[in-house]
């Protein structure tokens, strides 16, 4: 079986609450639930919140919509990955982002179908990051989930889930897909207002669901100026800050 954890909390330190904001009825984190519903490999979702009061809210939005809800520690992620992992037995895991409303479910599928096809330890679409921000898939088995938790030190480690994967490729058979065209330098995660904007715009625009990498790319390129809207703000922002609490 293969489930998908996808990682949320309100108490974002640089726009709280942000998952709950809404586009047309919906919240950021409905949609996200809406786009992954389109995968045909994903066969169970669970999201993983904090202990904290705050959180309480997405435990109830998620049991609205029939996913499970696991709570566990605030900022060690990995943890929270982990303790979620072995609570329900899990075989293999793919890592969301829950700031990521308009994850691609044909890239979920493609990165998942590539894990199975192979051996790998551990499968994403960034290792070699050719995939916008926002994007981002991340496969890997519970015995990889648990060398990480047994060995990971580093506050960037434990606050991002996976980077002892790639700090240390010595340890693990690591395996990676790319897009054709490097589309690095685009991102569509929401961390500030003007991202925000930026993906209300996108929704707006595209009728058809789920919205795929393919839609977004011809919107832009009918409608480059939306690229305006968040080009000042930094997707690896949150990362830099662990990085420097190292």
């Amino acid at each position: 079986m293969i489930t998908a954890i996808i990682q949320a909390r309100l108490n974002s330190s640089r726009l709280k609450e942000k998952i709950l904001l809404k586009i047309e009825d919906k919240t950021l984190l409905e949609h996200l639930f809406s786009q992954l519903s389109h995968s045909t490999q994903i066969d169970k979702k669970i999201i993983a919140t904090t202990i904290d009061k705050m959180d309480d809210e997405i435990e109830t939005l998620t049991k609205l919509q029939n996913i499970t809800c696991f709570r566990g520690n605030h900022l060690n992620v990995l943890d929270r990955y982990y303790q979620c992992a072995k609570l329900f037995n899990l075989e293999t895991i793919v890592r969301i982002s829950g700031d990521a409303p308009l994850i691609d479910p044909t890239i979920v599928d493609k990165t998942i179908e590539y894990y199975k096809k192979n051996t790998f330890d551990y499968v994403s679409n960034f290792f070699h990051r050719s995939y916008p921000v926002g994007t981002e898939v991340e496969i890997f088995s519970f015995k990889t989930l648990e060398k990480c938790w047994m060995n990971a030190k580093k506050t960037s480690e434990k606050e991002h889930v996976t980077p002892f994967i790639y700090n240390h490729p010595e340890l693990f058979n690591i395996g990676y897909i790319e897009y054709e065209d490097n589309l690095s330098h685009m991102h569509w995660t929401v961390d500030r207002i003007e991202d925000f904007q930026f993906i209300e715009s996108i929704f707006k625009k595209i009728k058809k669901r789920p919205i795929l990498l393919e839609n977004i790319l011809k919107l832009l390129e009918n409608e480059p100026e939306l690229l305006e809207i968040n080009k000042n703000t930094d997707p690896t922002e949150g990362i830099k800050k662990s990085l420097l609490n190292d």
